[in-house]
């Protein structure tokens, strides 16, 4: 029986992950917007041999705040990730990407045309990250008024991956035949019409993109609020998730995969990623150093920006920097996963509002580890052996020094211990994430009334 081998994504924010990478001597400011940037990490993170690509997307600006903190970012301007992928795709031959997109404000017709198209393109490559968005500064963009309720937003979120599901399978596999010939392109047959009509929406399909090489793209869902588990034991082939301490990623890991039976589904159908931030020395002083190097580089305006979310409606520019808050909030249980997670990490460390700040700036509460690379990898086999993770999603702090870094020093010493490939074993995302590919519902259907039949007869 072969070793359990770890997954890895390289979750890349343009200049990288601090929030004041775009500062730093090693980073190009205008990463956002710049396709070379983009082509050389897509071509680096393919060299590590990495399951996938990520980058975070909302459709409005990723900052709360005014114009003066605003204007001290350095995330404000980037591609719109579905355009990013299909260009990256043709310079790539193995490297899956992942597209965030919001079941909130898209449209489940055109997002499955879109996605579909991008998986052709990538010859079976594409993933979509599902989201609800949790920004409440979207709606104007969309005309909306206001921004709808957790509960709305993921009840909607349920019924448009059936809806894109369904319109993914508008055609079977072999449905399109092409024959010259005889002047048929496609057997009508295996054809069909999804005649959706549900609570939230009516939409008739089929779509106009044949089957896409994986059937379906890959699922990936973001959420570790408890609708967003609930979504992600539903529907989700991976999970993005945030913790800072092995019991609570364990408790975690133990939740959503407890939650896949009542669906039907099996353990490893359900990948849960954790987000881990390297930041990398030859000895630990050097790295320490460096992190050192870009705390320096935060603005106390930006930092306090980072952690302001955290308190709704207060005014926290007001407190003292080096104290510790003089109150933590009580958050609805079940909502916003990520708050819950600063708040308590804030309350376990002790944390002043600098320090809160100083950690955040690294990953946005995602797990920071500073040391050597023996270190770096013995903590991602501890999480990986002990029942929190099924890989990780590697967070770069400086882009693209710090990919290079991991690439060259940590991928090396975890193909050293045999937890990590040393080739690609597919050349679809499906393949090398050891995710089943789906087959059907309608051929599915076929197969079962004919077993049924032929049982009967």
């Amino acid at each position: 029986m072969s070793r359990r081998q770890l997954r890895l994504g390289a979750f890349v924010m343009a200049t990288g992950h601090h929030v004041a990478a775009w500062r730093h001597p090693e980073a190009a400011a205008d990463a956002g917007i710049n396709i070379d940037h983009y082509i050389q990490l897509a071509k680096t993170a393919e060299r590590g041999l990495f399951d996938q690509m990520f980058v975070a997307d909302s459709p409005g600006l990723f900052h709360r705040g005014d114009r003066e903190s605003l204007s001290r970012q350095g995330r404000l301007d980037h591609f719109e990730p579905v355009t990013l992928w299909a260009a990256l795709s043709v310079v790539t031959k193995h490297i899956g990407f992942v597209a965030t997109a919001s079941t909130t404000y898209e449209d489940p017709y055109l997002l499955a045309r879109k996605f579909a198209s991008l998986d052709h393109i990538s010859k079976g490559r594409a993933a979509w990250n599902v989201v609800t968005t949790a920004s409440d500064g979207v709606a104007g963009n969309f005309g909306f008024a206001k921004h709808p309720e957790p509960e709305e937003r993921y009840d909607r979120a349920h019924e448009f991956l059936d809806v894109v599901k369904g319109l993914w399978d508008s055609w079977e596999d072999d449905a399109f035949l092409r024959d010259k010939a005889s002047g048929v392109y496609f057997d009508p047959a295996k054809l069909h019409t999804l005649n959706h009509k549900g609570k939230h929406y009516s939409v008739s399909g089929p779509l106009n993109v044949s089957r896409s090489p994986q059937g379906h793209p890959v699922i990936v869902q973001a959420g570790s609020s408890e609708p967003g588990r609930e979504l992600a034991a539903a529907t989700a082939e991976a999970i993005f998730t945030a913790w800072t301490s092995l019991a609570e990623a364990q408790a975690f890991y133990r939740d959503v995969k407890g939650r896949l039976s009542k669906y039907g589904r099996r353990p490893e159908e359900l990948l849960v990623l954790p987000g881990i931030s390297p930041v990398i020395g030859r000895t630990q002083a050097e790295a320490e150093a460096k992190w050192a190097e870009l705390q320096r580089l935060i603005h106390p305006s930006v930092g306090l920006n980072t952690i302001a979310y955290h308190w709704p409606g207060e005014d926290i520019s007001k407190w003292n920097l080096d104290a510790p808050p003089p109150y933590y909030p009580e958050l609805p249980k079940g909502r916003n996963s990520r708050q819950h997670v600063v708040i308590e990490l804030a309350k376990r460390e002790r944390f002043t509002i600098r320090q809160l700040y100083e950690y955040l700036a690294g990953a946005r509460g995602h797990w920071v580890v500073v040391g050597t690379v023996e270190h770096i990898a013995d903590q991602i086999q501890s999480w990986f052996e002990n029942g929190a993770a099924d890989g990780f999603n590697i967070m770069p702090p400086v882009l693209p020094a710090s990919l290079d870094e991991f690439v060259d020093l940590v991928i090396p010493e975890l193909q050293r211990r045999g937890l990590f490939r040393t080739a690609y074993e597919s050349t679809t995302l499906r393949g090398n994430l050891g995710l089943e590919r789906p087959v059907n519902r309608y051929a599915k259907q076929v197969r079962t009334t004919a077993v049924t039949s032929a049982a009967a007869a």
